[in-house]
């Protein structure tokens, strides 16, 4: 599973920053969190195609996260896709996402499905469930979490070469068939070590701190939450439904995530490495994204 910050901009995009979109790349598909201005050409700019693009989740429709979308949705039918594009959102998403689909004179090509959410909500994909949480901004916004279903155990080769196996069978029983040794039989449950969780990724979208997402993310891999400013003017921030990089530290701290990253930068902040450290006074695992910054979550 690869993270890609296609932009990591608060409000509207800088010379360095696009606004805000982020790649999952889950190997069977590649999904978005939130379209911004310019998402599909930092597609280009990265190591996921656009027509890969399989779901997109929308947070909310304010239009720092979501103006990339007719845009991409235009390539796509320029370049003859034919794969269903679901979309989804808060409870607002279908007339928004219909309003952004009638945008100039182009013929949609192939089938786009938009999901309306309610906070809370959870969906059902393949290999992987999606739920939401309602966060605290003045649109109705929701924030996601992403977890994959649990992974098979490691196979114990100590074990299997104790069993008797050889050769060719390794592969056979890392592959599900079960193999004869003399006149026994191994099973590939008998050489694979207990079943793993699955890694999460939990993305706030825009809000102020609350209980609701600190629950969503407990425990998570990795959390995104939004940093717009630093701890000097977060009574500001939370006024307008925004978080300080000190809020997004606390938070991610009370809920044990694994790996913090921050995004969602004011453009008055040409550096952000000042928000980093205030929130690794924290929370040790914290960074501050950048644009076109992919990361590995690996399996644990």
């Amino acid at each position: 599973m690869r993270l890609t910050f296609l932009g990591t901009a608060g409000s509207w995009p800088t010379k360095d920053r696009s606004a805000s979109a982020i790649a999952v790349d889950t190997e069977r598909e590649l999904i978005l969190f939130d379209c911004g201005e310019g998402t599909q050409r930092q597609l280009f700019h990265s190591t996921s195609s656009f027509m890969r693009v399989r779901r997109v989740f929308l947070t909310h429709f304010h239009g720092d996260h979501f103006l990339g979308l007719p845009g991409l949705i235009q390539s796509m039918c320029l370049n003859n896709r034919e794969e269903p594009l679901d979309i989804y959102g808060p409870p607002d998403a279908k007339e928004m996402v219909e309003r952004a689909l009638k945008m100039g004179y182009f013929t949609l090509r192939f089938p786009v499905n938009i999901h309306a959410l309610n906070a809370g909500a959870s969906v059902e994909l393949d290999g992987y469930t999606v739920r939401t949480a309602l966060a605290a901004h003045p649109v109705p916004t929701i924030a996601y979490r992403l977890d994959e279903g649990p992974k098979r155990g490691r196979f114990e080769g100590e074990h299997a070469r104790a069993l008797g196996i050889r050769g060719a069978d390794f592969a056979r029983l890392e592959a599900g068939e079960s193999v004869h040794v003399g006149t026994n039989v191994v099973h590939p449950s008998d050489v694979m070590g207990p079943p793993r969780p699955g890694r999460s990724v939990v993305y706030s979208g825009d809000t102020s701190p609350t209980e609701t997402i600190e629950k969503l993310a407990a425990g998570a891999t990795v959390l995104i939450h939004e940093a717009t400013t630093s701890a000097e003017l977060e009574t500001e921030a939370n006024k307008w439904g925004h978080s300080s990089a000190r809020q997004a530290a606390t938070l991610a701290r009370a809920a044990g995530v694994g790996t913090l990253f921050l995004t969602h930068f004011s453009s008055r902040y040409k550096e952000v490495e000042p928000l980093e450290l205030e929130a690794r006074g924290l929370f040790d695992e914290a960074r501050a994204a950048r644009d076109l910054l992919e990361h590995l979550i690996r399996q644990p």
